[in-house]
């Protein structure tokens, strides 16, 4: 499962590949249809959490683990939704390995992509990337509910850029309108 830099689950998956490997495609863009249709930007993972299946099992199990993680995810998000183009198939819950959730970033690079601005101009670009996907294709359900994630995580996010921001206007000091203009 990744998470994005406000620890909201974002995206779930399941690999029978080494999940180093598996990880590195998704993040990079390589050969990955959720990177590739703009249903997820990599930019946006800032952490990834893990149950590694140390025994491979069959691909019932990896069925069923992914659907529990996944319902697992939509528990945790406030919007009740993760950017998953397709929603797994429905399965029997089942109790998972022991998980391991670890940062992909920290220190000062973290703290630069997690800035809220920045964010904000990479999500509006994931979907209007997204939005031409869904114009020139011929696309289902799946990926137009993940338009409507992302934009919900995009006002959401956009509000509270606003709310802090208004925190740190002192009234005594003009406003600009936006315009170029000043209140007098």
């Amino acid at each position: 499962m990744f998470y994005d830099y406000d620890k909201e689950p974002i995206y779930v998956g399941q690999t029978t590949e080494k999940i180093r490997t598996r990880i590195r495609r998704h993040l990079t863009n390589q050969r990955t249809d959720a990177v590739a249709m703009s249903v997820l930007d990599p930019f946006e993972v800032a952490e990834i959490e893990i149950w590694p299946f140390w025994d491979k099992p069959g691909d019932e199990v990896l069925n069923q683990a992914e659907y529990t993680v996944y319902c697992h995810a939509l528990s945790k998000s406030q919007f009740n939704v993760v950017l998953n183009e397709k929603e797994p198939e429905e399965r029997d819950l089942i109790e998972l390995p022991p998980s391991i959730r670890l940062q992909i970033l920290t220190g000062s690079v973290r703290g630069d992509r997690e800035h809220p601005d920045l964010r904000l101009a990479r999500r509006a670009r994931t979907i209007a990337n997204l939005a031409r996907v869904i114009s020139e294709r011929k696309v289902g359900t799946g990926i137009r509910r993940t338009l409507w994630a992302q934009a919900q995580r995009l006002e959401w996010l956009a509000r509270r850029r606003l709310e802090e921001t208004a925190e740190h206007v002192n009234p005594e000091d003009s406003q600009d309108d936006g315009l170029g203009n000043e209140d007098d």
